[in-house]
């Protein structure tokens, strides 16, 4: 059971994907973002491979939808696969097999595609979107945060949830919020906690790549 959302940031350009689940370590499967390309996931009984191959999809110039129909069709076992991905252009797209679990639920619009499995309702995923839509002023990994616990607060996903991420890619090559709780009794709420701590040093942590002459110091043993 899975609840996510991938979105590009009109204002900033940035891409992010916020999901959570039952199973551990959804962070490590499901989302990925690649700067100045997209955002997907891959989900409900997981392929790893199916996200980088959208994300390279859409790198060759194909657009979201486009992608997804070339993914799709060449995937092994399609009708197990729930897929999401938004594009360069902010185009989304959503594929949901014929075997995606339980309640299921999509929503695409500008700039954003959500989707969901063994859901509490069919209306998690519109709240998780609306909410999304409601605040283009906030950071990204905020936001998509803020999406997650509104979609719990809709009802959620059927039963217990263990582990959550955001991971959001800006104009660097890696991402530069990648967050993960792999196994936690509120998962969400672990995530805010170290977003949180987190969102102040973002920054700092692309210029300690770039050019740690000028990084900032946080006083750690060996840390000048």
């Amino acid at each position: 059971m899975t609840i996510s959302i991938a979105a590009r940031c009109e204002r900033t350009g940035a891409f992010g994907v916020a999901i959570s689940s039952s199973s551990p370590s959804v962070g490590s499967r499901c989302p990925n973002v690649r700067a100045g390309v997209g955002a997907v996931s891959s989900q409900n009984v997981t392929d790893p491979r199916l996200g980088p191959a959208l994300l390279d999809a859409l790198e060759s110039g194909l657009n979201a939808n486009d992608a997804l129909d070339r993914i799709s069709a060449g995937a092994t076992h399609p009708e197990f696969r729930q897929l999401t991905v938004v594009d360069a252009t902010g185009s989304s797209a959503v594929y949901s097999g014929a075997k995606s679990l339980g309640i299921n639920a999509e929503v695409t619009g500008p700039n954003v595609a959500a989707a969901g499995n063994m859901l509490d309702n069919d209306g998690v995923i519109q709240a998780m979107v609306d909410e999304f839509n409601a605040h283009p002023e906030r950071e990204l990994a905020d936001r998509l945060i803020a999406c997650l616990e509104t979609g719990v607060k809709a009802g959620g996903e059927a039963g217990p949830v263990h582990s959550a991420a955001v991971i959001v890619a800006t104009d660097v090559a890696w991402p530069s919020t990648n967050l993960r709780v792999d196994w936690d009794e509120d998962p969400i709420a672990k995530l805010r906690e170290i977003y949180t701590v987190w969102a102040p040093q973002a920054v700092d942590y692309v210029t300690r790549a770039l050019d740690p002459t000028s990084a900032p110091s946080y006083g750690v043993p060996g840390d000048e």
